[in-house]
């Protein structure tokens, strides 16, 4: 697919998903379709890609995927919660999962999405894999340790946006140091037996669309989460 195609997809995918939210969720952003099977509750857990930073509420990936999975799959999915903050790193992460009180509730589907922040802030690779393994641990028993039901979504290459040129970041080396963070969570997603989500190609495509890159010259935009989801739909198996 040309980067014209997965563009005007894109954006045909997020008008579709639009019209399917505004006309099949409440106020609250809950599904209100009727005679569906029982409801399903979605996890995700991360850092500024998973809480959407500079997009809309409607735009976030999780939340994109929760429309999409509605319409395609039919699946009722009533809640999506999010724990993610805009710099969390793993360690970060895991504090925040401690302060949302969560710890013995379980969820039909968990996503796990974190380690740009040990990346930029050059933090060690070794300590990183510690980490990312003790979080699957836990977004394990979330998923009622049902490994089908847990799925990673890799780093994007942020070395490509206007925000590393503005810092004079080397494009090369970041995405270097970025592919080595992802080799470990491929690594640990394969030891877990976990489906592993690459999404860093597809970032790459914003190096030649600004439109793929929101405002702030650094996150994805919209439409670049669409096509996230794409991937997500095509990489998970959400009918199990």
């Amino acid at each position: 697919m040309t980067t014209l195609s997965r563009i005007l997809f894109a954006v045909l995918f997020i008008a579709v998903m639009a019209m399917y939210a505004f006309f099949n969720f409440n106020q609250y952003g809950n599904s209100i379709l009727e005679n569906e099977p029982n409801p399903i509750q979605y996890l995700a857990l991360g850092d500024s890609y998973t809480i959407g930073e500079s997009v809309s509420e409607l735009e976030r990936w999780p939340t994109q995927l929760q429309r999409a999975l509605i319409a395609n799959r039919k699946l009722r999915i009533d809640t999506v919660m999010i724990i993610a903050e805009t710099g969390w790193t793993t360690d970060e992460l895991n504090v925040g999962i401690d302060t949302a009180k969560i710890e013995g509730n379980t969820y039909d589907w968990v996503s796990l999405s974190i380690g740009v922040n040990n990346q930029y802030r050059g933090n060690d690779t070794t300590e990183y894999r510690v980490e990312l393994r003790a979080l699957i641990a836990r977004a394990l028993a979330f998923a009622n340790n049902d490994t089908n039901r847990l799925f990673l979504v890799n780093i994007p290459d942020w070395g490509i946006t206007p925000f590393a040129a503005e810092k004079e970041r080397d494009e090369k080396i970041v995405g270097q140091e970025i592919e080595t963070f992802n080799q470990i969570m491929r690594d640990e997603a394969a030891k877990a037996k976990l489906a592993y989500v690459d999404i860093n190609v597809i970032s790459k495509l914003a190096k030649m669309d600004p439109s793929l890159t929101a405002k702030d010259g650094l996150h994805p935009s919209g439409a670049m989460y669409a096509q996230w989801v794409i991937e997500i739909l095509n990489s998970v198996d959400f009918t199990r």
